[in-house]
This record gives C-alpha cells, sequence and structure tokens, in this order.
C-alpha cells in the first residue's frame, strides 16, 4: 500500500513516521513536504492531482476547512483515509463519492511506536468490499505504532479528548512538576529526567495493573503519608474539576 500525504503536520507526520514506510508527500509548503519525504525515503510531489494519481490511498492530513478545496484538487484519489478532526464519514463520502474511505484520529506518540488510533465505525452502514479491504491492511499498519481501538463514530470525539490531546496534558503537568523540582533546588535536566521516567514507569504500572487506577493509587498512598498530601492538596487545587472541563471543551470542537 503505497501510502500519499496530503498535508505533512505533526499528527500525519507522527503517523508516517510510526507506520514506518515510504510516502509520497505533498504539502503548500514544499520545504516541508520535502523534509517528511526525506526522512521516511518516500518523495515530495508538486501538487494534490500528482499525489492522488500515484498513491494507493491518500491520507488527508490538512486542515479540516479545507476538505472542499482539497478533495477537488485530489479528485483522483482512489481511497482516502482521513485524520481531520471533527469530519464525519458522511462528509467524507460527500467529497469523495464512490471511494472507500476510513476515518481515524491518532495521536502523536505514535511517531515513536507508542500511539493510539481511534478508527470509526460508520452508524448503519455496509462497507464494501473494497473499504474492507482498505480496513484491513490499514489496521495491519496502524498496529506497528500504536493501539488500535475500532469505535462507534459517535464517540470520536470523546476518544480525541481521551488520547488525542493526552501528551499536551502530561507535558503540562511534567513542566509543573520540574517547576515545583526546581524550585526545591533541583537542576531541570535531572528533574526532567525524573518527571519522563517516573511517567513511564507509572503507565506501565498502570497496564500491569489491568488500568486499574485506585489499585495503583492506594498502592502508592499510605495513611497521612506524603503522597495522601499530595493527592489531597491536588483534590483541593480543582484537578478533577479542570479535567472534566478540559475534557468537555476538546468534545464542544471535536
Amino acid at each position: 500500500m503505497r501510502l500519499g500525504l496530503l498535508g505533512s503536520g505533526n499528527m500525519a507526520s507522527a503517523l508516517a513516521r510510526g507506520i514506518g514506510e515510504p510516502a509520497l508527500c505533498f504539502d503548500p509548503v514544499a520545504d516541508r513536504a520535502r523534509a517528511l519525504a526525506d526522512e521516511l525515503g518516500g518523495e515530495a510531489v508538486p501538487d494534490a492531482a500528482t499525489l492522488a494519481e500515484r498513491a494507493d490511498v491518500v491520507v488527508l492530513g490538512h486542515k479540516p476547512g479545507q476538505l472542499a478545496s482539497a478533495a477537488r484538487d485530489a479528485a483522483g484519489a482512489r481511497a482516502v483515509v482521513s485524520i481531520l478532526g471533527g469530519v464525519t464519514v458522511a462528509q467524507l463520502r460527500e467529497a469523495y463519492p464512490d471511494r472507500p474511505v476510513v476515518r481515524l484520529m491518532p495521536n502523536t506518540p505514535a511517531g515513536v511506536g507508542k500511539g493510539v488510533v481511534a478508527v470509526a465505525i460508520e452508524a448503519d452502514a455496509t462497507p464494501s468490499d473494497e473499504e474492507t479491504a482498505l480496513r484491513a491492511e490499514l489496521l495491519e499498519l496502524l498496529r506497528r505504532c500504536a493501539t488500535v481501538v475500532e469505535l462507534p463514530e459517535a464517540q470520536m470525539a470523546g476518544a480525541t479528548a481521551v488520547f488525542g490531546v493526552l501528551p499536551a496534558y502530561v507535558s503540562l503537568f511534567a513542566e509543573a512538576t520540574v517547576d515545583a523540582a526546581v524550585r526545591h533546588g533541583m537542576t531541570p535536566a535531572d528533574a526532567g529526567r525524573m518527571v519522563a521516567a517516573g511517567i513511564e514507569g507509572s503507565a506501565a504500572l498502570l497496564r500491569a495493573q489491568d488500568h486499574d487506577t485506585l489499585a495503583v493509587r492506594r498502592g502508592v498512598t499510605s495513611p497521612g503519608g506524603s503522597t495522601a498530601r499530595g493527592l489531597r492538596a491536588l483534590d483541593r487545587g480543582g484537578l478533577r474539576e479542570a479535567v472534566q472541563d478540559a475534557f468537555d471543551a476538546v468534545v464542544d470542537v471535536a
């Protein structure tokens, strides 16, 4: 399957790096397309029409508001995979009629082989044999770099709020922790290494505990101990409410 990346922004680039196959690349910013193509061992092409003509599957990585204009430019696409936030399968079918389409949402850790990808299941629809074959081959590629979860399309916005934005949230928490450590005398480099390793270990522990968040917290928290004091401070600061507000804000636009 030869992929053609229509747009080479952060999400499309991360997904392509994780899959690790040479790809055709087009971006209105030609230098960006060339840089990504060089990294992938692929090729930058001069326009969207050439991309559509030469790729087996066109991956839509442009801005969601550019769907109609991009579809005109890439009208010859034989099959389409979309990573456009908020763009439904119905909208994709309207833009690219009579062709197999798949909607998915990755996150940027796919670029280092640790991603999550949600793949939409269209309600009340029976995919064509061609679309079923595309989906199967695509899932095989995605599993190289991500945990793949197939979800009803109505849950895609919620999935984005769960994992799509999580690298930014975790990074913000890490940044705040490093800042606090520096305030108490550590160097930024030492604090940064400890925080990154601590986050990685915490994620591994959560997996080992079958994603039981309460069990992980109880395993670290002694009554009246330092962890308990820290958790109470986070609760007083409104951490849970802030997470709920952030989730709702993302779902509103995803």
